[in-house]
């Protein structure tokens, strides 16, 4: 190396007089994220609405060791398999394309023409084209809600009532009145008062068999229901869905076939109680506008019934008289062994109804009774009911109960009773 070559940097050299500077690293952000914003509330009727205290008693007595007057049930084991079975067969070997296909919102025609006529052997003439099928008789409840009822009007309602109906007019914001009645149900008078005084859009009753009494009103009556509707300008919705479910007695006639009352009676009814309700067909026979509001309601809701379920119902029509005898049979022994038990599983003073027919019966306790209070000692002991107090739209009447009589063979029922008499006490 010359003098003239200048010295090699090292390094270090190098980096001591050409520091590199270091990247820089940002002060860690402390300024705490901003809370995100709550969700929009829920719709009033979704807070002010309940649930169901049925289901909520089934979801607690479902252990099998449990013998459960509580639900409204149809028999499982009556079930008619073998018949539905080849009814979905038929219609899945024959007309494939259709079953699985979206159908029409008024239902399909094949179930619409047989329903009609059934419906006109028993009651009044109707064509297919009055029918709408919808997806139960709950369902029809809810659209007759949507196509008539606003915020705040007035429905009246049996004492005490149909718990899902109360559901669905609360759901609609309705005000519901209870409407005094006796052992023939809603009173004419204290109709026509409670009309004059709350001015109501409707009327709600299960006339046949009704849920939760078992009570039936007799044909006098409805006539003078339906002139009382009449005279002063009221919807009527007549829910049947237990009127071919009668064990003793005679038939008495729906108020929608009662002369002057078509024009302003709905009414429902449904296959879940003779055919199976897993099928959720029931329908809906109303005038011509109310109709068709409640079909464009139902093309909000859901389009349509299930085209197979409707396919296989229409065709098990050709059998479901015979059928429903067999159920008929069944039931009306388990009700007389129910009545027959009641005596003494009851506190003395008890009174209870005697159904013609149906799924329940209602009692009533000596007034120093709470069945809800008592109901989880009855649990205790291994057996289920309803108390009564959430039929009721006004005040309730606490020493009340509700019993179906149709899941259980009578030898169950005996031993559920046996049990309850305990829980009550006895």
């Amino acid at each position: 190396m010359t003098a003239a070559e200048p010295a090699p940097r090292s390094a270090t050299t190098v980096a001591e007089r050409d520091p590199i500077p270091a990247p820089a690293v940002p002060e860690p952000d402390v300024t705490p994220a901003p809370a995100p914003a709550p969700v929009p509330p829920l719709a009033a009727r979704g807070r002010s609405v309940g649930g169901s205290p049925v289901r909520d008693i089934l979801a607690v007595t479902a252990r099998p060791e449990v013998i459960n007057f509580a639900g409204g049930l149809p028999a499982p084991e009556l079930f008619d398999r073998e018949g539905i079975a080849a009814a979905f067969q038929e219609v899945l070997a024959t007309a494939p394309e259709r079953a699985l296909q979206y159908s029409t919102t008024e239902g399909e025609p094949a179930l619409r023409a047989g329903l009609a006529a059934r419906i006109s052997t028993r009651g009044p003439v109707t064509a297919p084209d009055e029918l709408l099928i919808t997806t139960g008789s709950q369902q029809a409840l809810s659209l007759l809600a949507t196509a008539l009822l606003e915020p705040g009007d007035t429905v009246l309602v049996e004492s005490p009532c149909y718990l899902a109906a109360l559901q669905v007019f609360g759901l609609a914001g309705a005000r519901m009145v209870a409407v005094p009645g006796d052992a023939d149900g809603v009173d004419p008078a204290a109709l026509e008062e409670a009309i004059r005084r709350e001015r109501p859009k409707l009327l709600y009753l299960v006339p046949t068999f009704q849920n939760p009494t078992g009570r039936t009103m007799p044909a006098p009556r409805r006539a003078e229901i339906a002139a009382v509707a009449a005279r002063r300008g009221l919807w009527i919705v007549e829910d049947d869905p237990y009127g071919e479910l009668r064990y003793d007695g005679g038939h008495v006639p729906w108020i929608a076939a009662l002369p002057g009352a078509e024009d302003r009676t709905v009414l429902l009814g449904s296959f879940s109680k003779v055919m199976a309700p897993g099928l959720r067909l029931g329908w809906l026979r109303a005038p011509a506008d109310l109709r068709r509001a409640c079909v464009v309601a139902k093309q909000a809701a859901d389009l349509h019934t299930p085209t197979l379920n409707q396919l296989a119902a229409a065709r098990y029509l050709d059998v479901l008289d015979a059928h429903v005898a067999r159920v008929r049979a069944v039931y009306g022994e388990r009700r007389d062994a129910m009545l027959a038990g009641l005596p003494d599983a009851l506190p003395a003073g008890s009174v209870w109804t005697r159904p013609e027919g149906g799924m329940f019966l209602w009692a009533r306790l000596p007034e120093s009774y709470d069945t809800l209070a008592l109901l989880p000692r009855a649990v205790e002991q291994n057996v289920a009911y309803v108390p009564g107090a959430p039929f009721y739209a006004g005040t309730p009447d606490p020493s009340t109960l509700r019993l179906c009589f149709v899941t259980q063979t009578p030898q169950e029922i005996a031993e559920g009773l046996r049990r309850l008499g305990r829980g009550l006490g006895g």
